[in-house]
């Protein structure tokens, strides 16, 4: 079977891809980083504008209804352009979450600003697969809760308002991490565990999205690196080790590719959550791996050059360093796709 995207689809992913060109992001990136946020949340409500944030939110609560494959058409475009903010948690982990809850109302309170760009939201999972960031000295972690509008923390059979504290440190500097703090509780009790299990889930795989994305950005940056960059007066991907490495960064994010979009539709079926774990387990960690791999390379190709934070490759490399253990660690995405095969042998 081959899968293909829909001529909509396309369409889709090559006017965001023009929309982030445009915003020059390594520039809002450094920004954002630095703590000064206007640049990247202007560019996040053009996202919205066109879509990109209310993709997963059905028409009720003020979205577009779309599926899990749009989802990750667009952040696949995000990660390419390495958008900073609290996108996976704003458009696909909240939405998803709220969603899921037996009781309507709160996605009908909260779920029509995150859609239209007016905030933005961020989320700790401190249960199902694996933390969607971290803990610091034993609290939650969540990311931008300083620029959020809404902050929440999930845990176990409980979702509360969430309240931000300390900045932690991250190994990419525009993935600003805090402490939070559980404040007033919104939901807990029957269908609340599920919910936040989905919530997990639907953001890991668009983190592997986003992960894809900045792999291709990475091979796409190396590829003209190596044929402009010259050696004894002849380009260096001549070379044949090169031609080698490069080559490979290209095979293992094609590879990835195709369980990306597999998860995307397991995630779609409403499969039980065993298979919808498997699956978007799966992608996370091959996405994940392929685009280290491809940072891995990019460095390897522009040599030292690539180490200095003045260079554009460096916000790249150290996003897919953070992403690749952001929603489950490669650990964790082993043991659950381990024990989904062992319970399937078991049968």
């Amino acid at each position: 079977m081959r899968f293909a995207l829909t001529a909509e689809q396309n369409d889709f992913a090559a006017s965001l891809r023009k929309m982030t060109e445009a915003a020059k992001t390594p520039g809002v990136v450094r920004a954002w980083g630095e703590g000064e946020p206007a640049a990247g949340r202007a560019l996040l409500r053009q996202l919205a504008e066109a879509g990109a944030l209310g993709l997963t939110i059905t028409e009720e609560n003020g979205g577009f209804g779309a599926g899990p494959v749009e989802m990750i058409v667009a952040f696949t475009e995000i990660g390419r352009a390495a958008v900073p903010g609290p996108l996976v948690e704003t458009a696909a982990a909240i939405p998803a979450l709220l969603q899921a809850l037996p009781d309507s109302a709160l996605a009908a309170e909260r779920l029509p600003e995150l859609a239209e760009g007016a905030k933005l939201g961020t989320l700790a999972v401190t249960t199902a697969a694996g933390a969607s960031a971290g803990r610091a000295g034993g609290a939650p972690t969540a990311l931008d809760a300083d620029v959020a509008d809404l902050v929440l923390i999930a845990e176990r059979d409980r979702i509360t308002l969430g309240i931000a504290g300390d900045l932690v440190k991250s190994v990419d500097a525009a993935r600003r991490l805090f402490t939070v703090t559980a404040g007033e509780t919104l939901a807990e009790g029957e269908g609340v565990s599920a919910a936040i299990d989905l919530a997990f889930d639907t953001a890991a795989l668009a983190a592997a999205a986003q992960l894809l994305g900045a792999g291709r950005a990475l091979l796409d940056t190396s590829v003209e690196y190596v044929k402009q960059r010259q050696q004894f007066g002849t380009p260096i991907g001549r070379n044949q080790a090169i031609k080698h490495h490069v080559a490979n960064a290209h095979i293992g994010l094609d590879m990835a590719r195709p369980l990306l979009y597999r998860a995307a539709l397991t995630l779609e079926s409403d499969a039980d959550a065993e298979t919808r774990g498997r699956d978007v387990s799966a992608a996370k960690l091959a996405c994940g791996e392929a685009a280290y791999q491809a940072a891995r390379i990019a460095l390897q190709v522009h040599g030292a050059i690539g180490y200095t934070a003045e260079c554009d490759l460096s916000l790249w490399l150290t996003k897919v360093t953070a992403l690749r253990s952001a929603w489950g660690a490669p650990a964790e995405h082993r043991a659950r796709i381990a024990a989904a095969l062992r319970a399937g042998n078991t049968a």
